[in-house]
């Protein structure tokens, strides 16, 4: 396609988005069409990744493609391993986008979809794929160190152990919290936890697939993946009404709860290629199909939002949750918009196993 075809389309969208936009704002206190929320978003995130995305890798950050990344420099099979773009943009993916995205803007409804809509759009514009893409390639320019050890080297021995603790801090409240998530939602629930449990030896396949079978294969991986993935949620359904096999994957909070620091500990010693980064691959198929799905599903349905654009709510008396719109809206949703979990991520197994520099902008950014 030739530069005036590129910048039709562009300018296309850009007129749509504004639409959209214009529309929603205008139409204060009235009921509008959720479609109208979906056209905004669609067009903001693009054009915010082809032009702000991509101006920051030319002209701040200064992209090499031709540098080489730490991923190949200590190649050793185990932590530091060049992958696929495609698969390393779904393990970026799936490790980012937990149960948070989901949960946040679920609870931040109570005051009405227009301040949820509004921080979710701006955040991940201004902040939140910014930071991804910077943090994930000062890590790659640093031997993909962590953000602990990045503040250490820029801002001294103090700092870097401020940096770690509070890290840690992190990582533990939120995980508790993600863990809980996970675990009320598989007790006592054979299907779920059958299907959950079937994506294990498959990302194993599909990791051997990849390395040694059929390497460089991601399509055929990739239908494979999608197939079998399709399998285990159908077939989740026949183990749940079977009374031979649902006692086999019915557990209660507890032994989920072992069962999951089991799982973590395995996940952390195995090589990256065998298990983390397949798993998480499959799983944003199931992740972005969702997404797809109920994109799919407004655009054909088109309903009517019968949820105000502001509550009464925003005053801190919503019946879910206690907390006014000023700050607990941006506590609220947060990896939906800009998380400091995601900077950790984008300094830990992701910038180990990019396989070039140019590919930063793709997955920091766009994931």
């Amino acid at each position: 396609m030739n530069n005036s075809g590129k910048y039709l389309i562009w300018t296309l969208l850009s007129v749509i988005g504004a639409f959209a936009l214009g529309y929603i704002a205008l139409n204060r206190g009235e009921q509008i069409n959720a479609l109208w929320i979906v056209v905004a978003a669609v067009c903001v995130y693009l054009i915010a990744y082809r032009f702000y995305g991509l101006y920051i890798a030319k002209n701040v950050l200064a992209v090499d493609p031709t540098r080489m990344t730490p991923a190949v420099r200590h190649n050793d099979g185990l932590d530091y391993v060049p992958t696929d773009k495609k698969v390393l943009f779904g393990h970026h993916f799936a490790a980012i986008a937990g149960a948070g995205p989901l949960v946040g803007p679920v609870l931040a409804a109570q005051m009405g979809y227009l301040p949820g809509m509004i921080w979710i759009l701006a955040g991940v514009v201004l902040a939140g794929a910014v930071q991804d893409f910077m943090v994930l390639f000062v890590s790659t320019r640093r031997d993909g160190r962590s953000l602990g050890e990045l503040v250490k080297e820029e801002m001294g021995p103090t700092a870097g152990v401020l940096a770690l603790v509070a890290c840690f801090m992190i990582m533990v409240i939120i995980l508790a919290v993600l863990a809980m998530i996970v675990v009320k939602a598989l007790t006592h629930s054979p299907w779920g936890t059958y299907t959950v449990a079937f994506t294990i030896p498959l990302a194993i396949f599909m990791g051997i697939y990849i390395r040694y079978l059929r390497p460089g294969r991601i399509g055929e991986v990739s239908v494979i993946g999608l197939v079998m993935l399709v399998f285990a949620i159908i077939s989740g359904g026949w183990v749940a009404e079977s009374p031979t096999w649902a006692p086999w994957f019915d557990y209660t909070g507890v032994q989920l709860t072992w069962i999951l620091v089991g799982y973590g500990f395995i996940a952390a010693v195995l090589p990256v290629w065998l298990l983390l980064a397949p798993r998480d691959y499959l799983s944003t198929f199931l992740k972005i199909g969702t997404i797809v799905g109920l994109a799919i599903g407004i655009l054909i349905m088109r309903p009517t939002l019968t949820m105000p654009a502001l509550t009464k709510f925003i005053d801190g008396t919503g019946p879910v949750w206690s907390g006014s719109l000023f700050p607990f809206l941006f506590i609220t949703i947060a990896c939906g918009a800009v998380s400091g979990f995601h900077a950790l991520i984008a300094s830990g197994t992701t910038p180990k196993m990019l396989a070039n520099e140019g590919q930063a902008c793709f997955i920091g950014h766009g994931g």
